[in-house]
């Protein structure tokens, strides 16, 4: 039998009225869900358009040495008229002025107004390097900035320009942000100066630095719009812009912004010392997989593997080891790795503070004095040490394992209490990772002294199932996980 269907559309946004009926048939109308429209955004430009800034940078002239034209060149080209090349100037000294009395466009960047008497908040990679700092507010007035602080490791800055009466920003609640919510961008991309873009919060703790987790939008970010605000729709920031995922350096759909809470306290510090100081406690840590977490029985994956601890560091004086599992620190729950330098960065120095850790197989609760973070040095690892080859015993072979004992030389330049060294790796210790130069430190979370301990862990082992083994490897730790061959 035939259907009739007839829609009626109660306005923009309103509810739509569908109805299926055999013909000559009378059945009640199925109201579908209200439909929201899309957002204006114009009251919000209104309210946050004043307190969005442009900065462009300045670099003095440098004093140019080397080849180029001279006088003669260029009478040159006047005399059989052609065109001179464009920057082409005479080399040498000037009469007139030095080369670096003149001061040249570096950038453009953004910025957003923190308090009436004229702090600004931006990137620090857009006031990096630069001689002047020219801040024009958008009803055109331009003020020549100072820089207040930067902090290269959030990337965040505050300058400062000599007014008074601005329309400051209101800061947001970062914890209120949901994904998938509207947000917009005001900045100045290539230069355009007051440029509003829209989208929503793609995610939120996007880890792609050790001391920021940012929020992930789809909002256009281009050059340019650093530093610029992200603004949610109670008119409120909530980031700073920052950065793009590009292959080709303009907006592909993913940007990144600074959360404003992390920022604020950046800001704090800036504005009341000139720099910022973090905690530090001395180790190199690594995510906690899957297998390794069952294997050593902490369950889910969790907290931060240590896989080194700095000698006489703040750590190392509280008794962690390489292989323990930081699952706490200062009561705060470490779901991933980076969750720990954000929660110690955090912290300041000298604070005694309270940490949990896996080990063998127990939580273990030590205190530690946080240091301040130093700046950042080059990784060294050290060389495996050489070591005489040994026959394999028997007990490893059954592992693919061919081990050999550590003199007391070498386990005081490892800096161990015990272990024994791989001197050949085949089958499914190989396939496990460990490899020639390994030093075998612990087997199923039971300490391995030399190879007699060794063998004897293993003898209690069911070969069937998994083994985790905690291994070094130069400075820094690590778990394997040896599965049976099938």
């Amino acid at each position: 039998m035939a259907l009739l269907a007839s829609a009626a559309l109660a306005g923009a946004g309103g509810a739509v009225l569908l109805t299926h009926a055999p013909l000559g048939a009378q059945t009640p109308a199925v109201v579908a869900p209200s439909v929201r429209g899309l957002p204006d955004f114009t009251d919000l430009v209104d309210l946050v358009g004043p307190s969005v800034v442009n900065i462009r940078t300045l670099e003095k002239a440098k004093a140019e040495t080397g080849s180029g034209p001279d006088e003669q060149m260029l009478e040159f080209f006047r005399r059989f008229g052609i065109p001179v090349p464009p920057g082409a100037v005479p080399r040498g000294p000037r009469s007139d002025r030095g080369p670096s009395d003149e001061a040249q466009p570096r950038g453009v960047g953004s910025g957003f107004i923190l308090s009436s008497d004229g702090l600004i908040m931006t990137n620090a990679h857009v006031v990096d390097g630069a001689d002047e700092l020219i801040v024009t507010l958008p009803d055109k007035r331009e003020f020549k900035a100072k820089i207040v602080g930067t902090d290269r490791r959030t990337d965040v800055a505050v300058v400062k320009i000599e007014a008074s009466g601005l329309s400051a920003v209101k800061i947001g609640d970062i914890d209120r942000l949901r994904v998938g919510e509207w947000v917009m961008a005001i900045g100045s991309p290539f230069g355009l100066e007051n440029t509003v873009t829209a989208g929503i919060v793609s995610a939120k703790k996007r880890d792609t630095g050790d001391f920021l987790p940012f929020i992930q939008t789809d909002v256009a970010i281009n050059p340019g719009n650093s530093g610029g605000p992200l603004i949610n729709m109670r008119g409120e920031v909530v980031g700073i812009n920052s950065q793009i995922y590009s292959r080709s350096g303009g907006f592909q759909g993913i940007s990144f912004a600074i959360p404003i809470d992390e920022a604020v306290r950046v800001s704090d510090q800036l504005r009341s010392t000139g720099r910022v100081t973090r905690g530090r406690i001395g180790v190199q840590i690594d995510q906690v997989s899957k297998d390794v977490a069952e294997s050593i029985g902490l369950g889910a994956p969790k907290g931060a593997l240590v896989r080194g601890v700095e000698p006489n560091s703040p750590a190392a004086k509280a008794g962690v080891e390489p292989g323990d599992i930081i699952l706490k620190f200062d009561g705060k729950s470490i779901d991933k790795s980076v969750d720990l330098p954000r929660l110690v960065g955090n912290t300041k120095p000298g604070n005694k503070s309270s940490m949990t850790v896996f080990r063998r197989g127990a939580e273990r609760n030590l205190s530690i004095v946080v240091a301040e973070l130093e700046p950042e040095r080059p990784e060294q690892r050290a060389e495996a040490p050489e070591t005489p080859k040994a026959p394999a015993t028997g007990a490893a072979q059954s592992l693919g394992l061919s081990l050999s004992e550590l003199t007391a030389a070498q386990l005081k330049e490892l800096n161990l209490k015990g272990g024994v060294r791989v001197v050949a790796a085949d089958g499914i210790a190989a396939r496990a990772g460990l490899r020639e130069g390994d030093v075998i430190v612990q087997l199923a979370n039971t300490e391995i002294q030399g190879l007699k301990e060794f063998d004897a862990a293993l003898a209690k082992l069911d070969k069937s199932k998994p083994i985790n083994v905690l291994f070094r490897r130069g400075e820094w730790a690590q778990y394997a996980v040896i599965r049976p061959a099938r």
